[in-house]
């Protein structure tokens, strides 16, 4: 059964891509299922961060599923609404006020790089693989998601996996710039949660504020809301977090920020 399982675990949100028997690959309703999981997440106050991952040890997403097209695509309005479905679902990683994280083991192909492309920052497995395989299938990319592509891997990188559609494993991936970390099957698990668990302990307003002044400064100068950075900022030090830090520092304790 293909379908997106959602947990709760403490701080950390997790989004389960579950379709084993493809490889994880993308259905309609998955897609439809994701801004939606996301939406929720950030609306919690509860949850400091999000991990995108997939379900077993072969694949985060495979891709879309494609035996769906002929029965998702069969005309132009249905071609105009899958693909709908599908930047929305693109999208909501980077609507997503808190941080949003790749898990990646195994295939990271096709749509499921576009998912990785849109979190905030992608770990892998040592055995992880990876494609964009557009020229192989005859599909168009569109500007939104080829932009995504270069602000993430750069113009040589971007051009270098689009033209070839060849498969490159998690050290490529580390030199390109796509993944930031790199680890074996068995520590994995561990490593992840040892960063979630640093991240979930600071400030969630200086987070927030963070991920807001990036994702404007990847923006044209004229479409950038900096009154928006502004006023994010502001918040930071008009809170109760603040000055909770502070205390902490002076008192040489741990921090208890409440997002406040």
């Amino acid at each position: 059964m293909a379908e997106l399982i959602i947990r709760r675990d403490g701080p950390v949100g997790r989004v389960v891509f579950s379709n084993p028997a493809k490889y994880n690959a993308m259905s309609y309703d998955m897609w439809m299922g994701l801004p939606k999981a996301l939406a929720e997440f950030d609306a919690d106050p509860a949850i400091r961060l999000v991990v995108l991952e997939g379900d077993g040890s072969k694949a985060f997403v495979s891709g879309a599923d494609i035996s769906q097209f002929e029965s998702q695509r069969t005309d132009a309005d249905a071609q105009a609404r899958y693909n709908r479905a599908v930047e929305s679902a693109y999208l909501s990683p980077i609507a997503c006020s808190k941080p949003v994280i790749a898990k990646i083991r195994g295939i990271c192909m096709g749509g499921g790089l576009g998912l990785a492309a849109a979190c905030d920052l992608r770990f892998c497995t040592e055995d992880s693989r990876f494609r964009m395989p557009a020229a192989r299938l005859g599909l168009g990319y569109n500007s939104v998601g080829v932009r995504r592509f270069l602000d993430v891997f750069g113009l040589q990188n971007t051009l270098d996996i689009f033209y070839s559609a060849r498969i490159f494993g998690a050290a490529d991936a580390q030199r390109m710039g796509f993944v930031s970390r790199v680890e074996t099957s068995e520590s994995f698990d561990k490593v992840v949660d040892d960063w979630c668990k640093l991240v979930a302990e600071n400030a969630p307003l200086t987070l927030r504020a963070l991920k807001l002044t990036v994702n404007q400064l990847g923006r044209d100068a004229g479409e950038r809301d900096m009154a928006a950075v502004d006023k994010a900022l502001a918040a930071c030090y008009a809170s109760d977090d603040y000055r909770e830090g502070a205390r902490a520092f002076m008192e040489k304790r741990a921090p208890a920020f409440r997002g406040v």
